[in-house]
C-alpha cells in the first residue's frame, strides 16, 4: 500500500520515531496507525534488550518547581552518547517527563515511569524512545522535593540540576537562585559539619593530614611555599577548650613578638579565623553551610544568608549530575 506524508506526520507527532522508521512501521502495518505504534513500540523493546547492557552515562538533567514555589522535581534521563544528549528533541523529551512528574507529584522513578503520555506510559514511551533513537534509554535518577519555598537550578547543557528548600520571609528567589548555582558548582555532599560522624571525621582528619603532607614534599623539592599540616579538619573537633587554647597560643606569640597588650583585640580575632579556616578543610569540602560562597568569596554560605536575611535559611538541598 501507498503510505501518505500525512500518516508518517502523525505517526512521528505521536511516536517521535524517525522519518524512516515511521514509513516502514506504517507499511508493515498496511497503515494501521496503532499497528505502527505497536511495531516501533516492538521494535524498541528488541533494541533496549540489546542495548541494555551498555553504559548510559550521558543524558539531560532537568530540574523544575511548581507555580507556587513548594514543590520541585529532577529527572536524569540518561543514554549512550553526548550527541543524542544535546538533542533538541531528546531535551524535549526529558523536559516533558519531568514536568509530568511535578504536576503529579510522583514520589519515585517508578511512579514516574508509570504515568501516562497519551495512551502509553512513560517507561513505553521511553521503549519507543529507544527504537528510533537507537541508545540505552532510561531515568537512571530521581529527586522530589517539598517545602515552603523551593529553587531550582539547571547548569548549562543540563548536565546539573539543582533544588534548594529555604524559609524566609521576604521575597528570596534571586538569592537562592544564587545558591543553588553554588551548589551546582561547588557540589557539597551535606548541609551542616553537624551531620558527620565521629568515625568519618577520625577517618579524613589522617587522610587530610597525609594529603598536604605528599603535598609538601614536592613543594619542598620544587622550592615553594609550604601549606599548613592542619591538627583538625572539622569544626566538630574544634571545641571551646581547643578554642581557649588557640587563643592562649595566639596571645603569647603576640607577647614573644612584643606587641602591646592594647592592641591585641584588634589582632586576635583574625588569627582566630584564619586558625578556623585552615583547620576545617572537610566542612569546606562536603557541607554547603561552611564552604565559602562562589558569588561572595569572602563569607560562608551560612554568612551570606545570615547577611541577606535574618530570617532565611536552608532546610535541604539535592543536587544530581550525570554520572551520579
Amino acid at each position: 500500500m501507498v503510505v501518505t506524508a500525512q500518516q508518517v506526520k502523525e505517526l512521528r507527532d505521536l511516536t517521535g520515531a524517525g522519518l524512516m522508521d515511521c514509513k516502514k512501521a506504517l507499511a508493515e502495518s498496511n497503515g494501521d496507525m496503532q499497528g505502527a505504534v505497536d511495531y516501533l513500540r516492538k521494535k524498541g523493546a528488541k533494541v533496549a534488550e540489546l542495548r541494555s547492557g551498555r553504559d548510559a552515562n550521558e543524558g539531560a538533567v532537568i530540574a523544575l518547581t511548581s507555580e507556587d514555589g513548594k514543590r520541585g522535581v529532577i529527572v536524569h534521563l540518561s543514554c549512550e552518547t553526548d550527541f543524542v544528549a544535546k538533542n533538541e528533541e531528546f531535551v524535549k523529551f526529558a523536559t516533558e517527563i519531568t514536568q509530568l512528574a511535578l504536576s503529579n507529584n510522583s514520589a519515585s522513578k517508578e511512579d514516574v515511569e508509570a504515568l501516562k503520555i497519551g495512551s502509553v506510559t512513560v517507561a513505553d514511551k521511553i521503549i519507543e524512545k529507544v527504537g528510533s533513537i537507537g541508545e540505552n534509554i532510561s531515568i537512571s535518577n530521581y529527586a522530589v522535593m517539598t517545602g515552603d519555598h523551593i529553587a531550582s537550578y539547571i547548569h548549562a547543557g543540563n548536565k546539573i540540576g539543582v533544588l534548594v528548600s529555604y524559609k524566609n520571609d521576604a521575597e528570596a528567589t534571586a538569592f537562592f537562585k544564587g545558591v543553588s548555582m553554588h551548589i551546582a558548582a561547588m557540589k557539597p555532599k551535606i548541609l551542616s559539619y553537624k551531620e558527620f560522624g565521629a568515625d568519618f571525621i577520625a577517618k579524613e582528619t589522617e587522610a587530610f593530614k597525609s594529603q598536604i603532607e605528599i603535598e609538601n614534599a614536592e613543594r619542598l623539592r620544587l622550592g615553594k611555599h609550604l601549606k599548613n599540616v592542619p591538627q583538625y579538619v572539622s569544626m566538630v573537633q574544634l571545641t571551646p577548650a581547643v578554642m581557649t587554647e588557640v587563643e592562649e597560643g595566639i596571645k603569647a606569640e603576640l607577647a614573644a613578638e612584643g606587641k602591646p597588650e592594647k592592641i591585641w583585640n584588634n589582632i586576635v580575632p583574625g588569627k582566630l579565623e584564619r586558625f578556623i579556616a585552615d583547620n576545617t578543610l572537610l566542612d569546606q569540602e562536603y557541607c554547603l553551610l561552611d564552604q565559602f560562597f562562589a558569588l561572595e568569596s569572602d563569607k560562608t554560605v551560612a554568612a551570606a544568608i545570615k547577611a541577606f536575611s535574618a530570617n532565611a535559611s536552608i532546610v535541604e538541598f539535592k543536587r544530581i549530575e550525570l554520572g551520579d
